[in-house]
């Protein structure tokens, strides 16, 4: 049986990381707040530019001088992930829920005789994903430090996969992350990069809200800076659906461990009655003892 002091310690201990997890709801509660809004105000914005982009893709789908990035290669045989993770932990599952998303994606890409490839953006998922895919890791990129995503930090990224894909790296390029739903709830999504015709965008629309695009002066030049447009705020939307997401995790997570220490505490302050109540009762028969013994 630990002794008093022992216990005392375990209580003082919980006690103290109860503070720290209260604190931290409080912080995540804060950012959510921000980090929701934001999410909120780029989901049409995001979502129309990807309804566009798709009834462009049908429409120069019989071009051969179609973009590349708007129409794809043309083949299917390499792909490339992007998985946006956060760069902290204490989320709860979170981050595992991408990680696991991913592995179960390129397995099964990989059993149909797919080469994949994973771009991590966030610290946790380039640390997931090295463990056991460091070979199909195409890079990685994470914003420490920050406490802003900018726009140009989506740029960034899009950048560095038009690079890649202009140097012959991939066919089909997929985003993959959290969407944000709740404060308990995030699921994991799929946004399609390159190519962009996939009918995805328009899973929900009515075919009213369909229309088609005349282009001036000229689909190339307009194109030309679109289509790294429309990447920049497919990613861009993704990092703030994700930072939501974690944060609403973060606070869930937070609150529930307080929760889980307040039980502890309970439990050892019981034991430390008990055994409190032990020693006086051994301590009283022991002096009762002596008494009768002279």
């Amino acid at each position: 049986m630990p002794s008093l002091k022992t216990l005392r310690n375990r209580i003082a201990s919980v006690k103290s990381t109860q503070k720290i997890t209260k604190a931290m709801k409080m912080v995540a509660a804060a950012k959510l707040r921000r980090a929701q809004a934001q999410a909120e105000a780029a989901r049409p914005y995001a979502t129309r530019m990807a309804k566009m982009m798709d009834a462009l893709a049908k429409a120069e789908a019989s071009n051969p001088n179609a973009a590349k990035l708007l129409v794809g290669t043309g083949a299917d045989r390499r792909h490339l992930i992007v998985a946006v993770t956060a760069d902290r932990g204490l989320a709860g599952p979170f981050n595992s829920s991408i990680s696991r998303a991913v592995r179960q994606r390129v397995r099964a890409l990989e059993r149909e005789g797919k080469t994949v490839q994973i771009f991590a953006v966030g610290r946790k998922g380039r640390d997931s994903f090295r463990r056991d895919m460091a070979d199909r890791m195409l890079g990685d990129i994470n914003f420490v430090g920050k406490k802003l995503v900018e726009f140009a930090d989506a740029e960034a990224i899009a950048n560095r996969i038009i690079a890649a894909f202009d140097e012959g790296g991939f066919d089909v390029c997929t985003l993959m992350f959290n969407r944000f739903v709740s404060v308990m709830v995030q699921t994991v999504a799929e946004t399609p990069l390159i190519p962009a015709s996939t009918g995805a965008a328009n899973d929900n629309a009515s075919e009213a809200d369909e229309g088609e695009y005349e282009i001036e002066p000229d689909d190339g030049s307009l194109l030309e800076r679109l289509l790294p447009r429309n990447l920049a705020v497919q990613i861009y939307r993704a990092l703030l659906e994700s930072m939501a997401g974690e944060q609403g995790a973060r606070m869930t997570a937070m609150d529930n461990a307080s929760r889980n220490a307040g039980d502890v505490i309970n439990r050892l302050t019981m034991n430390y009655n008990r055994t409190r109540q032990a020693n006086i009762t051994k301590e009283l028969i022991e002096i009762i003892s002596g008494a009768e013994a002279l």
